[in-house]
């Protein structure tokens, strides 16, 4: 899987470790194309505890529906997100997502500096078929290393 390659230490990418604030990103990103665009809008991914991707649903109909489908989602999960994959869904219940889609944001540049580090990461982003998660995780990942370079320069 091209995505896993590029988070070889030597790469420069170890931001997307398992159980990382972009991994969580990443999971968040590819959330709606697993679960597809209804199921998305009623669940919220909230984070990781160990190897759990803690999932917030609306009531307990919910929660046992999706417990259904874990195997599912697992698999979907595991094919987008390889190794950053969870190995198990835990579901809360009482969560209820804006139903409200999201407002589009402005494109975020990736930042220019490592260079490498952005050119392996737009190169590896070609991997993710559907261009809409490829442009969100994309735009994640820019405001990740923006941040990132941001705090690392301040004198």
């Amino acid at each position: 899987m091209g995505f896993e390659r590029a988070m070889t230490p030597d790469a420069g990418l170890a931001i997307f470790r398992r159980g990382s604030p972009g991994a969580l990103a990443l999971l968040r990103a590819v959330w709606p194309a697993v679960v597809g665009p209804e199921l998305s809008q009623r669940t919220e991914v909230l984070g990781v505890v160990e190897d759990t991707l803690r999932i917030g649903v609306p009531d307990a109909r919910w929660r046992m529906a999706l417990h259904k489908l874990q195997p599912t989602i697992l698999r979907g999960l595991r094919e987008r997100a390889g190794t950053l994959a969870p190995r198990r869904l835990g579901f809360v219940e009482g969560v209820t997502p804006s139903l409200a889609p999201e407002p589009r944001r402005s494109r975020v540049e990736i930042p220019a500096e490592p260079p490498s580090l952005s050119a392996a990461l737009a190169r590896e982003a070609q991997a993710i078929a559907d261009p809409e998660i490829r442009t969100a995780f994309l735009e994640t990942a820019a405001r990740y290393l923006a941040r990132s370079l941001s705090c690392h320069h301040k004198p």
